[in-house]
């Protein structure tokens, strides 16, 4: 049994050893409640790597009354799945026992794969277990997710990965309790910050902490700060590049910005730059926010995004970080206004739904032979002939408001503009006949 992995030996057996996920599984709560009275239905179990859903679902297969098969959404194929759900409804039919299937990483199935699973589900011959780190309303089919419980686990807690350590440093049989060690609170705690929620992650690095540090005199293995740090390395942040942590942490991001917080948008700045992620990206990102968040309270954030997506692209990691780094910030902490966003949608929506406004008379191209004929460009003004570079006159043939200004930062003054032209436009336009 030593030869497996530590992480492997030390799965929790029942729910009484099972840590975390105390928001589904505290006594009286469904889930805890379906599975100790063998209650359980198709079920997807989501969350990111090293959070229990392995070791739930084996928990779930020692509880229950049914016949357990397990597939991987790896390794299987459909030969492995017709096999399996051939074999459950001939249980079901000459036995009356139903089976549990376990799926591992479900979200690797093609649709084609998930569809095999249907019938069988829906009927009832098989209870559905899907484990997946990907959201399954992204990457599962509608009809497996719409007949099954979802219940997304969460990263363990520094106290659960500290429980869980203890443990296994005291367990003779599955754990390293078997060998003379002494290790420090500090480098216990090390490893449960470091492992950012991952049982697998810690358990690992505890175990390779104690087998390459040779005892000493007394035979005693110790485990110190130093050694901690040397065994866990580089500190693998959650983040996949098409799945939840990705669009979640940008989103953070970029409602921080918005939100006027430089501290934590540039916290999540970093979890992106320390993942990997592609600088155009959260450049592209900046541009968009600087738009549309800034605007014209204050335009020269959008100039400032600009350039940053420029100098990113032509820097590359780890250069970029600065730039766009100071983009973040000066966006973080600039006068905010939404207008310009808000006005093109409005317009958007009445040219969608609206009747078409025809181009008025005068605002029509005057420039070819013939234009003079049909009337078109005449009553015209030009703007730069009159006092102000300005002159009232109908631009659109309609009463239509869509820029409604603020009087934030520099748009403060764009604001007096627009108003006093606006008054000077309403005198101008032509009134409807009695």
């Amino acid at each position: 049994m030593r030869q497996a992995p530590l992480a492997a030996r030390m799965r929790p057996r029942t729910l009484d050893e099972y840590a975390g996920q105390r928001h589904l599984l505290a006594p009286g709560l469904l889930l805890r409640r379906a599975i100790e009275a063998d209650r359980i239905q198709s079920l997807i179990l989501y969350g990111p790597p090293g959070t229990g859903k392995t070791s739930l679902a084996q928990i779930i297969a020692a509880q229950t009354k049914a016949h357990f098969e397990r597939l991987s959404g790896v390794e299987s194929n459909v030969a492995d799945m017709r096999r399996v759900l051939s074999g459950a409804q001939n249980r079901l039919l000459n036995t009356g026992l139903r089976t549990l299937l376990f799926i591992d990483e479900i979200h690797r199935f093609n649709k084609g794969q998930q569809d095999v699973l249907l019938p069988d589900v829906e009927s009832g011959a098989v209870r559905l277990i899907g484990a997946t780190t990907h959201n399954p309303f992204f990457f599962v089919n509608s009809p497996l997710v719409s007949r099954s419980q979802i219940f997304e686990l969460r990263p363990l807690t520094e106290a659960d990965i500290c429980l869980l350590l203890r443990t296994a440093l005291k367990e003779p049989e599955r754990g390293l309790g078997y060998l003379k060690i002494s290790a420090d609170d500090e480098a216990v705690e090390h490893l449960s910050r470091i492992s950012d929620g991952d049982a697998r992650k810690a358990l690992n690095s505890l175990e390779i902490a104690v087998l390459t540090t040779p005892p000493a005199a007394d035979g005693v293995i110790r485990i110190d700060l130093n050694v901690a740090e040397q065994s866990i390395q580089k500190k693998a942040v959650v983040y996949d590049g098409d799945g939840d942590a990705h669009y979640d942490t940008i989103s953070a991001f970029i409602k921080s910005m918005r939100g006027s917080d430089p501290d934590a948008s540039l916290y999540w700045l970093a979890k992106m730059i320390h993942a990997g992620e592609d600088p155009r990206f959260i450049a592209r990102r900046i541009v968009i926010c600087a738009a549309e968040d800034v605007g014209l309270a204050d335009p020269m954030a959008l100039v400032l995004a600009t350039s940053a997506l420029e100098a990113a692209e032509f820097v590359g990691w780890p250069e970029a970080r600065i730039p766009l780094a100071e983009a973040t910030v000066y966006i973080a902490t600039a006068n905010k206004s939404n207008s310009a966003y808000l006005a093109i949608d409005a317009a958007l929506e009445d040219v969608r739904n609206g009747r078409t406004l025809a181009v008025p008379e005068h605002l029509r191209d005057g420039s070819y032979a013939g234009a003079k004929r049909m009337g078109h460009g005449q009553g015209y003004e030009y703007a730069h002939a009159h006092e102000g570079h300005f002159v009232a006159q109908d631009y659109l043939g309609a009463q239509k408001r869509y820029y409604e200004p603020t009087d934030q930062g520099t748009e403060n003054k764009i604001r007096e503009r627009v108003l006093r032209r606006r008054a000077e436009l309403e005198k101008a336009r032509p009134k409807p006949a009695p």
